[in-house]
């Protein structure tokens, strides 16, 4: 329920702070007064567009804050589901400032103007002489119906499975798609595994091809050098082996007459080894390099070969090819498992299908049970609203597969003229008669909690005399369940609040201002004697309010 209101620096208002009391409360005042002003701030708070136009001072933001008690009505998965922490005394709060910015905040954490619109739907619902729209919205014509039957946790358990019934359908139809578009690509995806695939890619592969191609390309020539360098160490007639060992011989004979040659002597001598050791390395190495055309060309054409792919393909390095043919491979391989995921899903939609068809069933059997109490309920109080030819039933459309709520479109059917045909709201009622309509649906459903707070802006337009006296007795009946919020120009009604406001302007200082403020009892009289009689109060008129007061 709506406990406290505050409005600062919108439209007429200054500054405003009020409190709400549980049962029924009343609002008065004359037109112009500014008791729609103050709907209009309630209204953003419950998530209502705004422009900066509602700025009393235009230098200054606008503030709208409601608090709200809300332990009762299983709003913890919204708070959940939305991030937000949920507390049994809520704050939502809106702000608009100078330069047309908007900002929402829901206990003190900035939300979507979406998201607060949907937590005030479920907190406020505010009846107007011109609401039609949520008499005549399907959804709300459906929860009617449904709490009245008693149904919500069934809901619920259904719309549970008919949410994941419906991911599973989406991710099926994905599936789908992706086993389409997989299979018209498949062909080309499976030409291009075979292809690295008959490849027979080797890791380091490419570096050793072009080592051995480096070899093969020059072996003549190299072939040439070390011939060339072993015959001159020691083949040919004149060789530096040779040369050496008799340069070795000569110093060595010296040596042990001068000092000095015999280091000189041992380091021609180490030399004359490592060139022999040099000499036989030339000559295995040369055996060793073997002019191959054959080979060559093999080489020449595996590497062109990997260049190819990797020019393809667009990759710098054989592992990269690797790496690619194994991605294909995968793909391949999820391509051939779509089919199994396919009717495995399947499957499980059937069997979904088949409960969610069960459960639409014991829905749509507990709705059409019910719309008999219904109809007789809202008939009822029809006529004590002196409209005693009234008719109203529901007419119920089966939908061609199942829905979010099930199996059933319904219909609210009406005419409260004597022999003329029934239909639907929207096409014949006029605006008392769907205020009055209006109030005998929220009157039977009250009892369910399915709308926390009501508040009813002049449903009284239209009605007098006994017919005011009945509206006000719904009104307080409503209050068992729920609280209710009156703007009025009844006393009929404003007699039977428990609370009463009264909304006049205050045209002292620079600016004309709404206030709001709550009557006392004696304060109380004399405003509903004034609705009586007008702005000249009889000695009547307040006996007449007294009386009505004190019944």
């Amino acid at each position: 329920m709506l406990q406290n209101l505050f409005i600062e620096n919108y439209a007429l208002i200054e500054k405003l702070d009020i409190r709400f009391s549980k049962g029924f409360s009343v609002i008065t005042g004359e037109t112009g007064a500014g008791k729609s002003i103050m709907l209009g701030a309630l209204s953003l708070i419950l998530g209502a567009r705004a422009d900066t136009k509602v700025l009393k001072n235009e230098s200054r933001k606008c503030i709208i804050e409601g608090s709200f008690a809300i332990e009762n009505y299983n709003l913890e998965n919204f708070f959940s589901l939305n991030d937000l922490d949920f507390e049994a005394q809520s704050i939502l709060r809106r702000e608009i400032t100078p330069s047309g910015k908007s900002r929402a905040f829901i206990n003190d954490t900035p939300v979507t103007l979406n998201v607060l619109k949907q937590l005030g739907d479920r907190l406020v619902n505010i009846h107007s002489q011109q609401e039609t729209i949520t008499l005549n919205d399907a959804n709300f014509q459906l929860a009617v119906v449904d709490s009245y039957a008693g149904i919500d946790t069934d809901l619920k358990a259904y719309q549970e499975k008919y949410f994941e019934y419906k991911k599973h359908v989406k991710k099926l139809r994905d599936l789908k798609d992706i086993d389409s578009k997989a299979k018209s690509d498949m062909d080309y995806v499976q030409f291009q595994f075979d292809e690295l695939e008959k490849a027979n890619l080797q890791i380091d592969e490419q570096e050793q091809l072009e080592d051995e191609l480096k070899l093969l390309s020059h072996a003549e020539e190299i072939k040439l050098a070390l011939v060339e360098a072993s015959e001159k160490l020691e083949n040919s007639e004149i060789n530096v082996l040779d040369l050496l060992s008799d340069i070795q011989k000569s110093i060595a004979r010296i040596a042990i007459f001068h000092p000095n040659t015999e280091e000189i002597s041992e380091r021609i001598t180490s030399s004359l080894i490592e060139l022999k050791d040099v000499s036989r390395e030339l000559n295995f190495v040369g055996e060793a390099v073997n002019v191959d055309p054959m080979k060559l060309n093999e080489i020449s054409e595996r590497l062109n070969l990997i260049y190819q792919l990797q020019q393809k393909h667009r990759l710098q390095t054989i592992e990269e090819l690797i790496e690619f043919r194994d991605r294909l491979d995968q793909q391949l391989q999820s391509i051939n498992s779509i089919d199994d995921q396919i009717d495995e899903l399947s499957k499980t939609i059937a069997i979904e299908e088949n409960i969610l068809n069960t459960l639409a069933l014991s829905l749509s059997e507990a709705r059409r049970n019910s719309s008999p109490a219904i109809e007789e309920s809202i008939i009822s109080v029809l006529k004590q609203l002196g409209m005693p030819d009234a008719r109203f039933t529901i007419l119920f459309e089966p939908i061609p597969e199942l829905g979010r709520d099930g199996i059933d479109k319904i219909k609210f059917l009406f005419n409260a003229n004597k022999g003329s045909s029934l239909n639907e709201i929207s096409r014949i009622a006029s605006g008392g008669e769907l205020s009055r309509l209006m109030l005998a649906i929220k009157s039977m459903i009250s009892g369910r909690q399915l709308l926390p707070t009501i508040i009813f802006d002049e449903i009284d337009m239209g009605v007098s005399g006994e017919v005011a006296a009945k509206v006000g007795e719904i009104l307080v009946g409503m209050t068992k369940n729920m609280q209710v919020i009156t703007i009025t120009h009844l006393p009929q009604i404003a007699g039977k609040g428990e609370t009463h406001f009264r909304v006049y302007k205050d045209n002292k200082g620079d600016s004309t201002q709404s206030i709001i403020e709550e009557l006392s009892e004696e304060n109380r009289i004399l405003e509903i004697a004034k609705m009586m009689s007008g702005a000249e109060v009889t000695a009547v008129a307040m006996e007449n309010a007294r009386l009505m007061l004190s019944n």
